[in-house]
């Protein structure tokens, strides 16, 4: 039996809040965001959000808190 990883709703406009206001992003953030990227049924709204996110992390706009 595979595990499956489930967003809660709204969890996406929550952490980019989070990131906008911290300016980073944290563990549970993280977690978040590999549950985004694995949830093939995510508006796609939700999914532009994730991938702007992303590349501003892979561009050093956003800290990766460890």
């Amino acid at each position: 039996m595979l595990n499956q990883l489930q967003l809660l709703p709204g969890a996406i406009s929550e952490l980019l809040a989070s990131v906008a206001d911290t300016g980073r992003v944290t563990l549970l953030d993280r977690y978040g965001l590999l549950a985004a990227t694995l949830d093939e049924n995510l508006p796609e709204e939700e999914r532009l959000a994730v991938n702007r996110l992303l590349r501003a992390i892979a561009r050093g706009r956003v800290e990766v808190a460890f």
